[in-house]
């Protein structure tokens, strides 16, 4: 890059370095927003909250629902286990 360039690309390296900490941030978000062992560990919890009838069936069918969707799309974006 030139001194130039540089000068006159200077005055976004601010927006470059928030949208570079947006994308990073949003890249965390959904890597524990779709892990598999994440909603494996939610599956439980709701299976052991409708055993102990702190839910009902209906409640934790929806939860479960969600998981299910949250699980497919997170396999469809290309999340594995542990990546």
């Amino acid at each position: 890059m030139g001194f130039f360039s540089g000068l006159v690309t200077a005055p976004l390296a601010p927006v470059k370095g928030v949208m570079w900490l947006a994308e990073t941030l949003t890249e965390q978000a959904e890597a524990q927003l779709y892990d598999p062992g994440r909603i494996a560990a939610e599956m439980q919890q709701v299976a052991d909250e409708a055993a102990a009838g702190e839910i009902t069936e209906e409640e934790a069918a929806e939860r479960e629902e969600e998981l299910i969707r949250r699980l497919n799309e997170g396999r469809a974006r290309g999340y594995q286990p542990g990546g």
